[in-house]
C-alpha cells in the first residue's frame, strides 16, 4: 500500500530498512537537485567543502565578492539544518506523527517555488548570492539534517565524499588477510550490509545526478517539480495522519 510505504519512510516508527529507502530517495533528489542546480546557477549547491575552499582561495586572493557568495550559500545550508532540527523537535514535542515529514514538506514546497520561479528569484540578490543559490543551500542542508537526525548520523544524502571514505575502509577490511582464526585475536571483517547501504547511496546520488541534468537541460526549471512530487509522496502518510487524528479530536471536544 502506498500510504503504509509512505509511513514507513517518514513516519514515527523508525526501521533500518525504512531509513535506508528513505536514504536511497534522499540521495536522488539530492543528486537530481545538485546537477540541475549547477546548470541553473553555475553552483553545487550541497558542497559545502567546496564552497569552504572557495571562500578561503577568495580570502587570498582578495576576491571578496566570491568570498561573501560561498560565505551566503554556507550561512543558508547551515540554516536549513538548523531549521529542519526546530521543526522535528517542535513535532516531536507536540506528538505529531509527521516529525520527520514536516521537514521534507517544506523542501517539497521550496523545490517547487524553485521550479516554478526560478527564472525570476536567479535576478534577486539575497545575502551576498542570488537567492535562487540560498533557496537551495537552505533546502540541501534541511535534507541532509533530516535524515542524520533519523538515521542517528549513519546516513547522508550529499555528502559523497564521506560516504566513499566510508567504503573505502570497508573494502580494506574486506581485503584483509587474516592471519589466524583465533576470535581472540579478533578478526577483521567487513561490514557487507553497511558496504550495501553505502554503494546503493552513491549510485542513487550519480543516478538522481543524471537524470536531473539531463531534465533540466531539456525543460528548465520546471525539472525539479517531479522532485518536489515526490518527496510529498514521502511526508504524505503522516501528515495525512495526523490531519485525520486532529479532525478527530476536534469533532470529539465539541
Amino acid at each position: 500500500m502506498p500510504l503504509d510505504f509512505s509511513r514507513s519512510l517518514t513516519g514515527p516508527e523508525r526501521t533500518d530498512e525504512g531509513n535506508a529507502q528513505l536514504g536511497y530517495g534522499l540521495a536522488f533528489v539530492a543528486g537530481a537537485t545538485n546537477a540541475g542546480a549547477f546548470l541553473a546557477v553555475r553552483q553545487y549547491t550541497s558542497h559545502m567543502t567546496g564552497l569552504l575552499s572557495s571562500m578561503a582561495d577568495a580570502f587570498a586572493l582578495r576576491q571578496w565578492p566570491v568570498a561573501a557568495a560561498a560565505f551566503g550559500g554556507l550561512l543558508a545550508f547551515l540554516a536549513g539544518a538548523s531549521f529542519s532540527a526546530v521543526l522535528v523537535l517542535y513535532a516531536k514535542r507536540r506528538r505529531l506523527r509527521s516529525a520527520f515529514a514536516l521537514p521534507l514538506l517544506l523542501e517539497a514546497l521550496l523545490l517547487i517555488t524553485f521550479g516554478l520561479l526560478g527564472a525570476r528569484l536567479a535576478t534577486i540578490s539575497g545575502l551576498f548570492v542570488p537567492v535562487t543559490v540560498m533557496l537551495l543551500c537552505f533546502m540541501m542542508g534541511l535534507q541532509n539534517a533530516l535524515i542524520s537526525k533519523v538515521s542517528h548520523a549513519v546516513i547522508r544524502t550529499t555528502h559523497v565524499t564521506g560516504m566513499i571514505t566510508d567504503l573505502g575502509i570497508e573494502f580494506g577490511k574486506l581485503m584483509y588477510w587474516n592471519r589466524t582464526r583465533d576470535h581472540s585475536d579478533g578478526l577483521i571483517r567487513a561490514d557487507r550490509r553497511h558496504m550495501r547501504l553505502l554503494s546503493l547511496l552513491i549510485v542513487s546520488f550519480f543516478v538522481g545526478g543524471v537524470l536531473g541534468a539531463i531534465g533540466f537541460n531539456h525543460v528548465g526549471y520546471v525539472a525539479t517539480v517531479p522532485l518536489a512530487a515526490l518527496l510529498i509522496f514521502f511526508a504524505f502518510a503522516p501528515v495525512l495522519d495526523d490531519l485525520v487524528r486532529g479532525r478527530v479530536d476536534a469533532e470529539g471536544s465539541v
